[in-house]
């Protein structure tokens, strides 16, 4: 069976420019704008978990994800206690999301070595997984050994644990082994290519595509705002080779060739103009909002947010929260 149902909305938080500290007034309102999670991630800026302890506190009804946490850089124990912790504040309303990342934020920021990433979020996945559900784990994976453990409270609700994935190996292993994936920097057309990769699904799998979006008429603004991320980001290994799979190697090759070139500015000013749009959403919050529903089709659950709000919107609490709901499902 394929999911029909409307999806879910997230937006992740805390929003670029704005410490967490000063996002209750936004968790409070997120469910009257029709919003039903926040996520969060986890990289070089903020951790992935602090927000949505306080998103916990701040909403009763919200649901919480975290898109994505690195495998290697919380042991497999501390990111099962951690979780259970969590659905301690957010009982049946936490999704785990975890997955590989990319080098940049394991090894350089970090000093860990970025080694056999697919088997490493599979022995992670599998160790959560029985965790969070109780078991005594002990035993050799792949990729670490376990002398032997149990979580002391396990959930009593369960907890979704779903992969952060791109390409098809890793989008099956969490269909097959979690409870679905996270997917995102795609073309709303490259949707059918990763449905077709995770296939014919029973209800209760989460496919999350998370959508880039910068809610502005100034499109220099924009491009200025998001060409430096997707330069870097489009260089890095893990979505050199998802564009591939997708079809987009040539579109990207300039951009790619310049890059390992040694010229990082060359390289932003050769990504063309259809990939800063098409991986950046821009314009009015409606025009906005009219792309992200083209990220919609049957199979995906959830829509999730990365909303790069221009200066203009920070001016006051009620234009914040007016360009959200103006972008959000509730405007429908």
């Amino acid at each position: 069976m394929t999911d029909t149902a409307p999806p879910k909305w997230g937006i992740t938080l805390p929003l670029p420019g704005l410490t967490i500290d000063r996002h209750r007034f936004i968790v409070e309102r997120l469910p009257d704008l029709g919003y039903t999670d926040v996520w969060s991630a986890e990289g070089g800026g903020t951790d992935a978990f602090t927000p949505l302890a306080a998103t916990a506190a701040w909403s009763p009804s919200l649901r919480i994800g975290t898109g994505i946490v690195p495998v290697h850089t919380r042991g497999p124990a501390v990111l099962a206690q951690t979780a259970a912790t969590l659905a301690q504040l957010a009982p049946g309303r936490l999704l785990l999301g975890i997955g590989a990342s990319v080098p940049a934020h394991v090894t350089d920021i970090n000093g860990i070595p970025f080694d056999e990433p697919f088997k490493r979020t599979r022995d992670v996945l599998r160790f959560v997984t029985r965790a969070l559900r109780g078991e005594h784990i002990a035993g050799d994976f792949d990729t670490f050994s376990i002398t032997g453990y149990r979580l002391p409270h396990p959930p009593v609700e369960p907890v979704k644990v779903i992969l952060g994935a791109l390409r098809p190996g890793m989008l099956r292993l969490g269909f097959t082994e979690g409870d679905g994936a996270i997917t995102n920097l795609l073309f709303p057309e490259d949707v059918p290519k990763v449905l077709d990769a995770v296939g014919p699904q029973p209800p209760g799998k989460e496919l999350v595509v998370k959508v880039f979006v910068c809610p502005t008429e100034d499109t220099d603004y924009a491009h200025r705002a998001s060409r430096p991320f997707l330069a870097w980001i489009l260089n890095r290994e893990p979505y050199r080779k998802f564009h591939e799979w997708l079809g987009h190697g040539e579109l990207l090759a300039d951009a790619h060739k310049l890059w390992t070139d040694g010229d990082p500015e060359g390289s932003q000013a050769a990504l063309p103009d259809e990939v800063v749009d098409g991986l950046f959403i821009s314009g009015s919050p409606e025009e906005c909002r009219e792309r992200i529903m083209r990220y919609h089709r049957p199979g995906v659950t959830t829509i999730q947010l990365y909303v790069s709000l221009p200066p203009e919107v920070f001016v006051s609490r009620a234009r914040l929260l007016d360009t959200l709901a103006r972008l959000g499902p509730a405007a429908g």
